[in-house]
């Protein structure tokens, strides 16, 4: 195994930060692309003359790739230069956004957000990696705590900025896509001068293409299945048998494929690790958390509160604020004193009672008190996030910190799109119930899973029927997600603390290579 020297190692503090704002940049944009088309969908699906069999298929295309390619990301970080790597990854995002904003159709769109999720797994994945190369744990705090603080601003901020694109008739909603490429290449640009990072080599270490296959695969099909299930077929039926099976099969068999690999794409010996097993868990709670909190939430705002897209972006806010001061805080406070795991158990604390809350709300409650509810959901989230990630680096050999860190991306990627898959469907069949009982056997057309009411021109009786159908509904669905919110708490609470390295990852590395590890 050699070493070869990319440039002069970063050895000034500034250096450091600019190489994260070139970072947090590049994450934040990722993150958007997923998010911020949420309140555009209706008017791009029209313009493009597209039909509503794929109108979920822009978001879910995206999902689907960055969620299935974490992994690789991963491990190619582990055996080339993550600095090139990087930088690849945010120019894929740059071509997708390019093609998705000039799309004149609705299959180039979808080409282009596979494109865009290539990029933007390579960008999630890459980021935390190149971070915890560069920085040593016991100042790694509070830099995880910003990064937590910008991914979650990119996922509940998205719908807002969509919203006012599309509200701006100068604008429109190719601006989506196009809002985020001047953003990459400044991230691309500040990461060329500021980032410098060894490249570690390995002239015998092979790419397991056959397990990435099958993990790719697998978790593609689970992923199909989940958005698809509830509305182009019955939950209980044969495609969800069918479907289901097909996907365990093939990460059955990419388990027993990673298990012989002599470099296996995800090191099934990390989660021999006690702390990277129950850290794995809880992210994968943690996403149902966050992601299902933004997607209902801006529902219920609009169908129960009768607000615009642009007013329930606004209106996210809180949860941003929550996010955004638990994840600062809590990072500078483990940087100066080295504990974490109190962060992640009050985390815990806070998301189960933020789930709860929000479990009380109706079409009456104010805006005052749901954003009350929010923001705590939102405190609980931050203080988890990132500091599950800052946990298991801290835990395992610096040769599987690439692995590591995007396996627990991964799998927060992948419990967030199961659970907001899982729990609209129990919207919707909670939506459908009620419905059926207020109108009777027409109920399912007034407000059935696949067909949303446009409350605007409803009359004021009917409007306050609906409303409150929807607020029951999304009530009842942080009430089922209240128990995932438990679980994650108690995998924290099991997480034995260590005190958090002195050295970086590259350092780390280095003193493993020598001792010859």
């Amino acid at each position: 195994m050699s070493t070869e020297a990319e440039a002069t190692p970063v050895h000034s503090k500034r250096e450091v930060v600019q190489a994260m704002w070139g970072l947090m940049l590049g994450m934040f944009v990722a993150i958007l692309a997923g998010t911020v088309v949420s309140n555009a969908l209706p008017r791009i699906v029209s313009e493009l003359e597209g039909s509503q069999s794929i109108f979920a298929w822009i978001v879910t295309t995206e999902l689907l790739a960055m969620t299935a390619t974490v992994p690789l990301w991963g491990k190619l970080a582990d055996l080339y230069s993550r600095k090139l790597l990087i930088q690849a990854s945010l120019s894929l995002f740059v071509v997708g956004s390019l093609i998705a904003g000039f799309s004149q159709n609705i299959e180039m769109l979808i080409i282009s957000r596979v494109v865009q999720g290539l990029g933007a797994g390579g960008v999630t994945a890459l980021a935390t990696i190149v971070m915890a190369a560069m920085i040593p744990p016991r100042e790694l705090g509070k830099y995880s705590g910003m990064f937590g603080a910008v991914f979650g601003v990119g996922t509940v901020a998205g719908p807002l900025i969509g919203g006012v694109l599309v509200d701006t008739s100068w604008l429109g909603w190719r601006w989506c896509f196009f809002i985020g490429i001047p953003f990459t290449l400044a991230a691309i640009y500040m990461l060329q001068r500021t980032l410098h990072l060894p490249v570690v080599r390995n002239e015998k270490t092979k790419i397991d293409y056959l397990g990435a296959f099958l993990i790719v695969s697998g978790v593609s099909t689970l992923l199909i299945w989940s958005s698809l299930a509830g509305q182009k077929f019955e939950w209980a039926s044969g495609w969800t048998a069918g479907l289901v099976s097909l996907g365990v099969l093939l990460l059955v068999a990419a388990v027993r494929v990673e298990a012989t690999a002599h470099d296996p794409i995800v090191p099934l010996s990390i989660f021999r690790n006690r702390t990277v097993s129950l850290a794995t868990i809880a992210s994968a709670l943690v996403g149902i958390a966050m992601f299902g909190g933004t997607v209902f939430l801006s529902q219920y705002f609009q169908l129960s509160l009768g607000k615009t897209p642009t007013q329930a972006g606004l209106l996210g806010l809180p949860l941003i604020f929550g996010l955004l001061i638990s994840s600062t805080v809590a990072g500078q406070l483990i940087t100066k004193f080295g504990k974490w795991k109190a962060f992640l158990v009050a985390g815990g604390v806070f998301m189960v009672g933020g789930m709860l809350l929000l479990s009380t709300i109706t079409a009456q409650t104010t805006v005052f008190m749901v954003s009350v509810h929010m923001f705590v959901l939102g405190v609980g989230v931050g203080l988890m996030m990132q500091n599950l990630v800052l946990a298991a680096q801290n835990d395992v050999p610096a040769r599987d910190l690439g692995a590591t860190t995007s396996t627990l991306t991964f799998f927060r990627s992948l419990g967030g799109a199961i659970g907001v898959s899982a729990l609209g469907a129990v919207l919707a069949n909670k939506v459908t119930s009620l419905a059926t009982e207020k109108f009777g056997a027409m109920g399912g057309a007034t407000g059935g899973e696949n067909k949303v009411p446009d409350i605007s021109v409803l009359p004021p009786e009917l409007k306050a029927v609906i409303a409150e159908i929807y607020a029951t509904a999304t009530a009842e669905i942080f009430l089922v997600g209240a128990p995932f919110a438990v679980l994650a708490l108690l995998a924290v609470a099991f997480i034995k603390e260590k005190p958090l390295k002195e050295t970086s990852g590259d350092d780390r590395l280095a003193a493993e290579m020598a001792a010859g590890h």
